[in-house]
């Protein structure tokens, strides 16, 4: 069974990348062997290392070619084999060869374990292999020269641009699975909106309409039916909130508390922020237009307004009732009555935000939830 491609590790061409660079070098590797072999201390010792060489290019064929098998033990391992085979060197070259800065008996297939880090860890990794593979250049040659020092940035520079590449990669995938996803939620959503506009809200429109014409308890069904009808629509019209442990849109989230009495209105776009964020502004929203049910009587009407002013998120909730009487809360809260103070108050305090009530007799109340953008979300928004 084939691998979906939103699943593939979208580094692969790069893993491939390395594969054959890995053969490449190591037939430089050759040519190199065999230029240099007659003025070895031990020539022996340079053909074993060959021998590695070519052995570890096949295992780290055989292995990276397949995505279950790049294994975060066989990168560092590829580190491990290659400045293995590079300190040997020491013991390879002779004194003249030193100081004719012949080449390391690894060559330029030295170079591919820092690419094959990067593809693997990212950017620190490939970076950190680099500095490794430097260290290691320098002990092989026994000093630091202009040489080493060029090998040591060239080596620490691709290790870095492979990371930053493979990091895009799975960064820019991981995107586009996101927006595959929402792409088919919203498809199926506007094919249940369709059936249902056909069927169920059209039922629930006759009853509303018929309803209030009749009167009486046929008028409490029409209202019923009504707010049904507008909390469904709400359901089928609103996007994909997104996963709970990830981001979720807020304006999408309160748009599900409208109904005949509760007005929500908030900006075109969306307006994400983390879900557990996201969790606790519509408790309270819920809060407060539970308040308006009990306390304004049958009759008052609320208004939603959510603002996003790019550094902060404002909410407001706003009613026609009676107003609160100064003191009153005050009272209910000695009372034990801990609505307003915890479920309020002590939500948007947590998510470090500022609440603000303006009330007064006759003149209804409402609420002002201010709370600051998230750092990275804001970041991101920019």
């Amino acid at each position: 069974m084939s691998t979906s491609p939103a699943l593939r590790d979208p580094a692969t061409p790069l893993w491939w990348g390395t594969i054959v660079l890995r053969w490449v070098t190591l037939a430089f590797a050759l040519g190199a062997l065999l230029v240099h072999h007659s003025g070895y201390d031990r020539p022996g010792l340079a053909w074993a290392g060959f021998g590695v060489m070519a052995a570890w290019s096949l295992v780290t064929t055989l292995t990276f070619a397949r995505e279950s098998l790049r294994l975060r033990s066989l990168v560092v391992a590829d580190v491990v084999v290659t400045c293995g085979v590079m300190l040997t060197s020491q013991l390879v070259l002779s004194d003249q060869q030193f100081a004719e800065t012949a080449p390391l008996v690894t060559t330029v297939w030295a170079s591919v374990a820092p690419l094959t880090a990067g593809a693997r860890f990212g950017a620190v990794g490939g970076v950190l292999a680099g500095l490794v593979m430097a260290v290691c250049t320098g002990l092989a040659r026994l000093e630091v020269d202009l040489d080493v020092a060029r090998d040591g940035v060239l080596l620490t520079a691709s290790g870095l641009l492979i990371g930053i590449t493979a990091t895009t990669a799975r960064r820019s995938q991981a995107t586009l699975a996101q927006a595959m996803r929402t792409e088919a939620a919203t498809a199926e959503r506007e094919r249940l909106a369709r059936s249902i506009h056909d069927s169920v809200l059209q039922v629930l429109a006759r009853v509303r309409r018929r309803g209030a014409e009749l009167g009486g308890e046929a008028a409490e069904l029409a209202r019923l039916a009504g707010e049904q009808e507008i909390a469904l629509r709400a359901l089928v019209t609103t996007e994909p909130s997104g996963p709970a442990d990830g981001d979720a849109d807020l304006r999408a989230a309160l748009q599900l508390l409208a109904t005949p009495r509760v007005q929500v209105s908030g900006p075109a776009g969306e307006v994400r922020l983390p879900a557990t964020i996201v969790t606790e502004l519509v408790a309270v929203t819920k809060e407060a237009l539970s308040n308006v049910e009990r306390h304004a009587g049958p009759s008052a009407k609320a208004w939603v307004l959510l603002e996003d002013l790019g550094e902060d998120i404002v909410l407001t909730i706003r009613d026609d009732g009676p107003g609160i009487p100064p003191g009153r809360l005050e009272q209910a809260e000695a009372e034990g009555h801990l609505g307003v103070a915890t479920s309020i108050r002590g939500r948007v305090n947590d998510l470090g935000g500022t609440s603000t009530l303006e009330t007064a007799p006759g003149a209804g109340t409402e609420w002002e939830i201010r709370l600051p953008r998230p750092r990275q979300r804001r970041r991101g928004s920019r």
